[in-house]
């Protein structure tokens, strides 16, 4: 499947399949349906373009935009080191196809080209055993959970932070 980075051209595609996400899989997301339905195409336009600083890459099968993850990095000095997966999604039509782990695998590989980068972080809500199945698989491990971290349809769910080394962490001796 083929795996690209997303540019403006792909924001009404984009924007799309993320609404269908939030819709759809509405605890999986920290973000809403209701918060993201009403944002204007030339503000997602924006947020893929070049120069934008944000890494969102998409799966697509023929034409259509059926994956997406974004990939991004800390800032600040003393975490630049870590890079972080978000927005991970694929399309319930095309889901059990492997397209979830083929967009990790390229995130990771993205990640690796950052300068400095050594860790990768993701989060999960709790009880999402095939995502965090997938994670554990990429050699992701649990390093702690958030208890009641979102309220969805009146529901408490907890999110797990995972993280996985990208190459060998240097000695502190």
């Amino acid at each position: 499947m083929p795996i690209r980075r997303l540019v403006s051209s792909d924001a009404a595609a984009f924007q799309s399949l993320r609404l269908a996400g939030l819709r759809g899989s509405s605890s999986a997301f920290g973000s809403s349906y209701e918060e993201e339905c009403d944002t204007p195409l030339s503000t997602i336009e924006a947020r893929l373009a070049p120069d934008s600083g944000r890494n969102m890459f998409g799966a697509f099968d023929g034409e259509q935009l059926v994956g997406i993850v974004g990939v991004g990095r800390e800032t600040a000095f003393k975490t630049r080191h870590k890079a972080y997966v978000r927005a991970m999604y694929v399309a319930e039509s095309h889901r059990g196809r492997g397209i979830g782990r083929q967009l990790m695998e390229h995130a990771l590989a993205f990640a690796a080209t950052m300068e400095d980068v050594l860790r990768v972080t993701i989060s999960v809500t709790a009880g999402n055993a095939e995502a965090v199945g997938l994670y554990e698989s990429l050699g992701f491990i649990e390093f702690g959970r958030e208890p009641d971290s979102m309220i969805v349809d009146g529901r408490f769910h907890d999110e797990i932070m995972m993280s996985r080394a990208l190459a060998v962490v240097p000695s502190m001796e």
